[in-house]
């Protein structure tokens, strides 16, 4: 089920928010969201819903045993996780490296790097001594399930969730606000994503017809309909998660306003940049050792990143291809980045940022080598015979200059204070953009969110 879908509008959420607040206790609206984030689960894929809560049930074992002094249990909450994220998710690749192609192929459970990566931390953690092991397994599984940020995040840490799984409070300012935002993610999936995806696939889909601007042009449509489909979806869990008193963190901080690569992903899927960095980074030794060696760390964390997003070559170089960006920036050019003109340094950031589009959304690396080279090396892009395919696209590509704009903190510099009129004209305002993505929905094919399967 997807929070696009008019299930999900029309029936799974108006529902689901009526008996939680006509539960009388916490408790009872827990059971509310437990029961409605495995209904929410086993809807897209009922044959993964065991395991989600087998894993649950054996870490959330392992966590209380750990607590209690048995030794094995933190090595075996671990293993049992990443030989459950390896087997359904990296087998067939890992094969592949050997030699092996007669494996049976498995189902991809939705989420599940998401939640193994929730899990682990947990896990971590506990062993770090920086949280208590949770008692009741039903909260637990809550945590884990939580439907909202369940198959694309943002990434919880148990500690900062533990105590909103108890007594938690919503107020009408913080529900309706919940809502604003979920219609603006919704707005950002709909209206600009959807809508960028058109003119990617099809400037991508023409080997022959798509030279240098317009494979500048599809790796621009590219990143704009990776950030507003997956910060949409940011946007549309935290609304959610304001809506049944939960506070989620945030996942994007307007990436594309970045001034180096290392901005970029202080504020690209921050959750997960946190992740890598705490249970990575940090474990390997971080900046605190030789130059070479902080080479290596890195060149580490951003293989394992590239990794984590699919089990596909073009995900590893994509990992690698910035993991070279930032020993370039941080071994090679330093501090003088900073005395660069603020332009330049955007333009260049840029730039750099499209190119790794190219390596994202290509999953054949000869086919990737094939469009840098075009980027690079000037062809002309056969304008009328594209337009001819589809005119649709036309009309797509008129959500581009929003899509531009907005990426950039405009909305943030020019909020104003939310009451009086100016509220109702807010919600006024947000009530109307909820019809037009709805209309949307209902005339336009259902596509699927980029990151549904990582």
């Amino acid at each position: 089920m997807s929070f696009s879908s008019l299930s999900f509008l029309y029936a799974f959420l108006p529902l689901t928010v009526i008996l939680y607040y006509l539960a009388p206790s916490p408790q009872w609206r827990n059971g509310v969201l437990l029961f409605a984030s495995l209904f929410f689960y086993a809807w897209g894929a009922p044959k993964a819903l065991p395991l989600l809560v087998g894993m649950a049930a054996l870490v959330w074992l392992c966590g209380l045993g750990s607590e209690k002094g048995l030794g094995f249990c933190h090595p075996l909450s671990l293993a049992f996780v990443l030989g459950s994220l390896v087997l359904f998710k990296y087998l067939g690749f890992f094969a592949g490296l050997v030699g092996v192609k007669s494996l049976p192929a498995l189902l991809l459970p939705a989420g599940i790097s998401f939640t193994s990566f929730q899990l682990m931390a947990y896990s971590i953690d506990l062993r770090r001594g920086q949280i208590r092991a949770e008692r009741n397994f039903f909260r637990f599984l809550l945590y884990i399930s939580f439907f909202p940020q369940l198959l694309q995040g943002p990434i919880l840490r148990y500690g900062a969730t533990a105590p909103m799984l108890g007594e938690r409070s919503v107020m009408l300012d913080g529900a309706v606000g919940g809502l604003r935002r979920f219609v603006r993610g919704l707005a950002k999936k709909v209206l600009i994503a959807d809508q960028a995806a058109v003119l990617a696939s099809t400037l991508y889909g023409q080997r022959t017809l798509s030279g240098t601007s317009g494979l500048w042009l599809a790796a621009l449509c590219y990143g704009m309909q990776v950030y507003y489909d997956f910060s949409g979806y940011s946007d549309m869990a935290i609304g959610l998660g304001r809506l049944f008193g939960f506070k989620l963190p945030e996942n994007f901080d307007h990436p594309f306003a970045a001034l180096s690569v290392s901005d970029f992903w202080r504020r690209w899927h921050m959750t997960l940049s946190r992740w890598f960095r705490d249970y990575v980074y940090i474990p390997l030794g971080g900046n605190r050792v030789r130059r070479g060696r902080f080479a290596l760390n890195l060149l580490i964390v951003w293989a394992l990143t590239g990794l984590w997003h699919g089990a596909s070559w073009n995900y590893v170089l994509w990992g690698l291809y910035y993991g070279v960006l930032l020993v370039i920036e941080r071994l090679v050019i330093g501090k003088r980045l900073e005395r660069l003109p603020v332009l330049l340094r955007w333009l260049v950031t840029f730039a750099l940022v499209n190119i790794g589009w190219v390596f994202f959304c290509i999953p054949d690396p000869p086919l990737i080598l094939e469009k840098l080279r075009r980027m690079f090396v000037y062809m002309p892009t056969d304008w009328r015979a594209l337009l001819s395919l589809d005119a649709s696209v036309c009309s797509k590509a008129l959500s581009l200059p929003f899509a531009l704009l907005f990426s950039f903190p405009i909305l943030k510099k020019a909020a104003v204070p939310e009451k009086g009129m100016r509220l109702i004209v807010l919600n006024g305002m947000h009530l109307v953009l909820l019809i037009v993505c709805i209309m949307f929905i209902i005339s336009s094919s259902f596509t699927p969110f980029v990151y549904f399967n990582f």
